[in-house]
């Protein structure tokens, strides 16, 4: 069993490189799309994706690969992380979140510490929040722990495109993104309502999953979070 100072390494190197992944590509893919927002979004997709998958795979082992502050929640009212450390995690998942956009604006040459200006608001992205984390955490609870990375990340890159709001479904990517003012940036201002759909969506995924029955092997040793 890995110590508690490595899972919380683990999250927060997790969290920083899931925000690099999501924000970076953001970044490459709308300098060199010219204007194509649907080419933009798909090279974001994609990239999110296969990092998603990589990085559960890494740190899946070492901290459970949570990356999200809702699946702590989730995990620790299932007893699956221990309560005591639901705090330390959620603290090393945001600091990661907004390292990780600090490390993207390093590496593209932009000013470091930035707000976003690009609000996102409205019904049908909150309620495209709450749709995309309450699918996340079904997945999470129902995928085998053979398979759980691959249907995360496969379920992620659907949500960018079938949901009004781009699938973020993690706090800590609502929280990260604020710092950026790029293509995955969402504005300070439009943040609060998303996390509040997105503990909404994670209530309803852990009723629907409770609702089907119990699954056929708990993935709990490697489960996830997006972006």
């Amino acid at each position: 069993m890995p110590t508690t100072s490595r899972r919380l390494l683990g999250e927060f190197l997790g969290t920083l490189l899931l925000l690099a992944v999501v924000i970076g590509s953001g970044v490459m893919a709308e300098r060199l799309a010219q204007g194509n927002v649907a080419l933009a979004l798909l090279c974001n997709t994609v990239a999110t994706v296969f990092g998603l998958f990589v990085l559960i795979e890494v740190f899946g082992p070492v901290s459970g690969a949570h990356f999200n502050p809702a699946v702590s929640l989730v995990m620790a009212w299932r007893r699956e992380l221990p309560v005591a450390l639901l705090l330390a995690y959620i603290v090393a998942q945001l600091a990661g979140a907004a390292c990780g956009a600090w490390l993207v604006h390093a590496m593209f040459e932009m000013p470091i510490l930035q707000w976003s200006s690009k609000l996102r608001a409205g019904g049908g992205q909150w309620l495209a929040e709450a749709v995309a984390t309450a699918g996340l955490l079904l997945v999470i609870l129902r995928a085998s722990p053979q398979r759980v990375s691959a249907l995360v990340a496969c379920y992620i890159g659907a949500a960018y495109f079938f949901t009004a709001s781009t699938s973020f479904a993690n706090p800590a990517a609502a929280f990260g993104r604020m710092f950026s003012d790029s293509f995955a940036g969402i504005a300070p201002q439009s943040a609060p309502a998303f996390v509040l759909a997105q503990l909404v969506g994670a209530a309803v995924g852990v009723l629907l999953h409770a609702c089907l029955g119990k699954a056929a092997a708990s993935p709990i040793p490697s489960s996830s979070s997006q972006a």
